[in-house]
């Protein structure tokens, strides 16, 4: 059975530019001087809060400590405190700008538990609703995003400061 293609344009910006940006995005992409071009909602001394680039779902989110650390144990009391305090934030925030009836709120350590990004931790907020699953990922394999990223910021930003 012959598949149909989805039409995402804004993937050719990535495909053609063959690049992977360098060093670490949790470490980079806070000092970026555009805040829209680099998904980051909000920053501050101690937690990035930024959206991810390849989402599982519509206003995927993710929350990492501004210390380049891959240790939990490493993070000072001060750090986890104000880490865990946006991280509670946060999901509010997603709970009130998009009402989900739920949400997978989530810590990958490591490659082998799942981390695309091992070397720096970060916490997953991804907004669930009944019936986001479809035929399209189990007869497509192939998930589909309600809403351009640009969109999404532009809905979350103003919740956050930087």
């Amino acid at each position: 059975m012959a598949r149909p293609p989805l039409w995402a344009p804004w993937r050719m910006a990535y495909i053609e530019s063959g690049e992977k940006p360098a060093g670490c995005i949790f470490c980079t992409l806070p000092e970026h001087p555009d805040a829209k071009a680099s998904l980051v909602l909000g920053v501050d001394d101690h937690v990035t809060v930024l959206m991810n680039r390849f989402p599982y779902n519509n206003g995927h989110l993710m929350v990492a400590p501004r210390v380049h650390t891959a240790d939990a144990a490493s993070l000072g009391p001060e750090q986890w405190s104000a880490l865990m305090d946006r991280l509670r934030e946060t999901m509010g925030i997603v709970d009130k700008v998009l009402a989900p009836d739920g949400m997978n709120v989530g810590l990958n350590v490591g490659a082998v538990g799942g981390a695309g990004i091992a070397d720096h931790l970060h916490w997953h907020i991804v907004p669930r609703w009944n019936g986001d699953t479809n035929f399209m990922p189990v007869i497509a394999e192939t998930k589909v995003m309600p809403q351009h990223l640009e969109d999404s910021w532009e809905q979350f930003r103003p919740h956050f400061s930087r």
